[in-house]
């Protein structure tokens, strides 16, 4: 039997209280907050502790859900991925990812992702992820469709964010496309 949060490259696990540290230099990363919504205001490193305190003790609520995504051979941080809007009537969700900036582009956004929609679509049973990318990040986009999401629209002006006002990118992936797209070719 294989470990659904464990990947080739990465797996997931929960925040534990000495993450606090690691968050706290992923937050100096103001051009990263920014891709991710705007950059915050610094805060405290007694604030980041209190934080990371607090989220080892949650479960899955409401099932979502935060993980931090460490590289599986050594088990070093490189980013978090987060579920959220979990609809169980509609079997629906969304999810937020982060990298590192020195760790992007090595295949991690995308396994971790992989990891997710296989638990949601497989052991939680919902039917469509549903994700908002700010219209600046062509490299999130661009994973988006190399994965096989749709572009389903676009709302304009959805963010302020840099000084200036930007559209996100609606895209979706329905679990039978998950699916197909994870089937060995023949």
């Amino acid at each position: 039997m294989t470990n659904v949060w464990q990947g080739q490259l990465v797996r997931l696990r929960g925040v534990e209280p000495t993450d606090a540290e690691i968050f706290s230099r992923f937050n100096l990363d103001s051009e990263r907050a920014r891709l991710l919504d705007y950059a915050w205001p610094p805060i405290s490193a007694e604030a980041v502790r209190e934080w990371a305190r607090e989220q080892s003790l949650k479960r899955l609520d409401n099932d979502a859900f935060f993980w931090v995504i460490v590289r599986a051979a050594s088990g070093e941080p490189v980013g978090q991925v987060s579920t959220h809007n979990c609809n169980t009537r509609n079997g629906t969700f969304a999810y937020g990812i982060d990298i590192a900036r020195d760790h992007r582009r090595l295949g991690y956004a995308r396994e971790a992702i992989t990891l997710v929609l296989a638990y949601y679509f497989d052991a939680l049973r919902y039917q469509m992820c549903q994700v908002d990318i700010h219209a600046d990040n062509a490299d999130s986009i661009a994973l988006h469709d190399a994965m096989g999401f749709v572009h389903e629209g676009r709302r304009r002006r959805a963010v302020y964010t840099n000084g200036a006002y930007v559209d996100t990118v609606l895209m979706s992936l329905a679990a039978d496309e998950f699916k197909r797209g994870q089937s060995p070719s023949v």
